[in-house]
């Protein structure tokens, strides 16, 4: 059996809640520099790589800043921190559900990513939460799209993460979500949808594939109905991106707010924070691995467009 290889700590803090990014260097390299070998592989623009070295923004893993003739080491690290741009802010409350020395539970707000990703990177749940509760360990156990609200379970100790991320792994969290959609007395309900569903890396919507094995399975029961709306009670009992969006639009009954199901629309700009995808990850059931307690926590938010339909519409 291998023996997990052991990450060396960086020796760069944090950035707002960002850490500082790690270059190893390959085994096999015969770069005569540091620097010749980060313009050759990160191919940054010119003269990025030398001003960086310049003010001293690159250091080895001894804290000591990399210069123009730090010869290159095979099997080493480097570290430093990008250039971020600007990000508008979610101007809505992150809020903490429940807090002890292992787990974070927080009710995240629409909007917000989950993690570092693409385009969003301080402006997500694990940045603002390192900053505000002052935890640089905290990481992430499982994540929600940046549209879909509700909540979410962090990690206080990086060596405790992987037996809560295995809870999810192997379906042991009972997980029950909310959803704003059209009613149709013609849908029978309750019933249990399976597919296969396939994401494809670099496009928007996922996909059914007819006939294919299912690799997803969601129950789907009507909670109540007015005016032409229904109130939907969800259950993934699998966990693939967009599970639930794609399964309620097969039945043609597609989430309000949704911008890819049933039609991808054109993007919006990114202080745009209007008709909010109406999905709410609503309750998080699951026994702790570390502390055996059990656990069951509801989301305090409501989805608009059942409470207040023209005020989210408008």
């Amino acid at each position: 059996m291998r023996r997990k290889r052991r990450l060396l700590p960086a020796p760069l803090p944090q950035r707002d809640g960002i850490d500082p990014v790690r270059v190893a260097l390959p085994l096999d390299g015969t770069w005569p520099t540091v620097r010749d070998h980060l313009v050759e592989r990160l191919a940054a623009g010119p003269g990025v790589i030398d001003a960086m070295v310049r003010d001293g923004r690159i250091v080895g893993a001894d804290g000591a800043a990399v210069t123009p003739d730090t010869p290159y080491l095979p099997g080493a690290s480097v570290w430093f921190h990008r250039d971020l741009p600007a990000e508008v802010p979610v101007p809505f409350p992150l809020d903490v559900v429940h807090r002890d020395e292992h787990i974070v539970i927080v009710d995240k707000p629409h909007f917000l990513a989950t993690m570092p990703r693409g385009s969003h990177v301080t402006q997500t749940a694990l940045a603002r939460l390192r900053r505000e509760l002052g935890i640089p360990t905290l990481g992430a156990a499982h994540r929600l799209d940046r549209l879909t609200a509700g909540l979410l379970l962090f990690t206080v100790r990086p060596e405790e993460r992987g037996a809560y991320q295995t809870l999810f792994g192997d379906r042991r969290v009972h997980k029950e979500y909310e959803a704003v959609a059209p009613y149709d007395p013609d849908v029978p309900l309750p019933r249990t949808v399976r597919s296969h569903i396939v994401k494809e890396r670099g496009i928007i919507a996922a996909y059914e594939v007819a006939d294919a094995e299912p690799n997803s399975e969601s129950h789907i029961e009507l909670v109540e109905h007015r005016s032409g709306l229904g109130r939907y009670r969800l259950t993934p009992h699998t966990g693939r991106t967009h599970q639930l969006r794609v399964h309620m639009n097969a039945l043609g009954l597609p989430i309000l707010g949704d911008p890819v199901y049933p039609v991808v629309t054109g993007p919006v700009p990114p202080d745009d924070f209007r008709r909010p995808l109406q999905l709410l990850a609503r309750v998080l059931e699951f026994t702790d691995p570390v502390t055996g307690v059990a656990h069951r926590f509801t989301s305090g938010r409501t989805l608009e467009a059942w409470e207040a339909y023209d005020t989210w519409a408008g």
